[in-house]
């Protein structure tokens, strides 16, 4: 976990879950022999390639059903208070498995892993406050739209411009035609907001993957988000915080938003490659949508179900052109 590299090379990956890109800064390649190999007791072959999708995929459900169980405890707690139960649980967890050392970094260490705490924050915030409006597909759907601007940028190659072309079509399919209103306007802007955060998150995870050992930067920067929230939702949910049944909502939604995709991904990760995982991130919409219709009975549109197949494509290719960018400047690199 000490062999730091930059997040998703630089992004390929962005359209990552935002938990498990730090542990891309920090994923070894996986090894060809020893714990992995053969004789180690762990399956090979056909079932090793499969061990690893099946991670990303539990990872990837488990968020949006988290998100779906979190829209469930919105009119408990308020969409700020379930943001500040998550945060909270989830950074108690992470310092405790971390136990990350506070001493020997500098101002520019500090500051970095402020600034991703305060991305991550805001982030999260910012999506349950469009998901309190809007259905949980679509609040997906638009937030996606900032990690893919960001893997568009960062290649700066015309074929991702087409990309993004084709996201800006699903967009536009979104609003369909009584436009963006119908599926409020403030909502759908919200969860945009949260994907430029999304896209700051994965800049800050990068720089603070490379000055910070393991997952230490991450559960720093959680308890700094958690810490920032917790007025929010102390403003707005008051002692509905300390309900008990809502405190165990709460740590679910935890459990299943952060906790445990961070740990199914930064296992994965071990052994699939960060373009291979970017891919299957873009399926988020998708299972936000099945999540959606199955916990909460958000039915989608025939318009709706085509504008998210729209992004899903678009963040598909955009990913796989980077990762093809990259494996050719590699080959220059050893040639030359």
């Amino acid at each position: 976990m000490n062999d730091q590299r930059s997040a998703v090379e630089p992004a390929a990956a962005a359209v990552a879950v935002p938990e498990a890109v730090t542990a891309v800064d920090g994923a070894p390649e996986a090894p060809t022999g020893g714990a992995h190999g053969p004789g180690s007791g762990l399956p090979t072959g056909r079932g090793a390639a499969l061990v690893p999708v099946a991670l990303v995929v539990g990872g990837v459900v488990s968020v949006q059903f988290g998100s779906a169980v979190a829209a469930l405890l919105m009119p408990r707690a308020g969409a700020f208070g379930v943001v500040t139960l998550r945060l909270l649980v989830a950074a108690v967890v992470l310092l405790a498995v971390c136990r990350p050392k506070v001493r020997g970094y500098t101002r520019a260490d500090w500051g970095t892993v402020v600034a991703f705490g305060v991305a991550m924050g805001a982030m999260n915030n910012l999506f349950y406050q469009a998901l309190d409006r809007i259905p949980l597909g679509i609040a997906v759907t638009l937030e996606v739209l900032g990690p893919l601007a960001l893997s568009v940028i960062a290649s700066r190659r015309l074929i991702n411009f087409l990309w993004a072309g084709l996201a800006l079509v699903g967009v536009g399919l979104l609003g369909g035609a009584g436009g963006f209103g119908r599926l409020d306007l403030l909502g759908a802007g919200l969860a945009v907001a949260a994907g430029v955060m999304w896209a700051l998150y994965i800049v800050f995870s990068s720089r603070t993957g490379r000055r910070f050992p393991k997952a230490d930067g991450l559960a720093l920067a959680m308890a700094v988000a958690a810490v920032l929230s917790l007025p929010l939702g102390i403003a707005e949910s008051g002692t509905k915080l300390a309900v008990p049944t809502t405190v165990l909502l709460g740590a679910a939604v935890a459990l299943l938003s952060s906790v445990l995709p961070y740990t199914l991904e930064m296992m994965a990760l071990r052994r699939l490659p960060a373009s291979t995982f970017a891919v299957m991130m873009s399926l988020e919409p998708a299972i936000a949508s099945l999540a959606g219709f199955l916990i909460l009975d958000q039915a989608l549109s025939t318009t709706d179900a085509l504008a998210i197949a729209l992004v899903i494509g678009a963040s598909v290719g955009a990913v796989r052109g980077q990762g093809r960018g990259g494996s050719a400047r590699k080959r220059k690199r050893r040639e030359a």
